[in-house]
């Protein structure tokens, strides 16, 4: 507990760096202005642009990247062979799947990491031998498996 100061006495020297306490106008100024901030720069003065550079509007429903659309093409497809070996040509429904990451590994081994989009995961080397691998075992698995007795 510390004691109250007399009039006219100087306070210790320790409290020489307490910040001040702000004042209850200075209080209420502050939370005003985070409740209610001031209106948005005009988007027609080029001091204040409205959106900063760099930065993406939230309600975007569109890739940004090419290789973001490559990579909806490389699904569509790939849903495709699902549906196709679903329906009853598993051969067929399994080369779309296989053909569907061959395509994605040539199109991750062409374009630069900045236009990827989400088909850049990891190192390209190591994307392109995942893709091309495993639609590659795809691809050959549906040509050598033999038919089954009865189908």
């Amino acid at each position: 507990m510390s004691r109250p100061q007399p009039a006219g006495e100087e306070p210790p020297a320790h409290l020489d760096d307490v910040p001040p306490v702000p004042s209850a106008e200075e209080v209420a100024a502050e939370l005003e202005a985070v409740a209610y901030p001031a209106e948005p720069a005009d988007p027609a003065d080029p001091a204040h642009p409205a959106d900063p550079v760099g930065e993406e509007p939230e309600d975007r429903r569109h890739p940004s990247t090419v290789g973001g659309l490559l990579y909806l093409f490389v699904l569509a497809a790939g849903a495709t062979g699902v549906f196709i070996a679903w329906s009853g040509d598993w051969r067929l429904g399994v080369r779309w799947i296989g053909g569907a990451l061959v395509g994605a590994a040539a199109f991750r081994l062409v374009l630069p990491r900045r236009d990827a989009g989400m088909l850049a995961v990891r190192h390209r080397l190591l994307d392109c031998l995942l893709l091309g691998g495993v639609g590659a075992v795809l691809l050959f698995l549906a040509q050598t498996i033999p038919n089954q007795p009865g189908t």
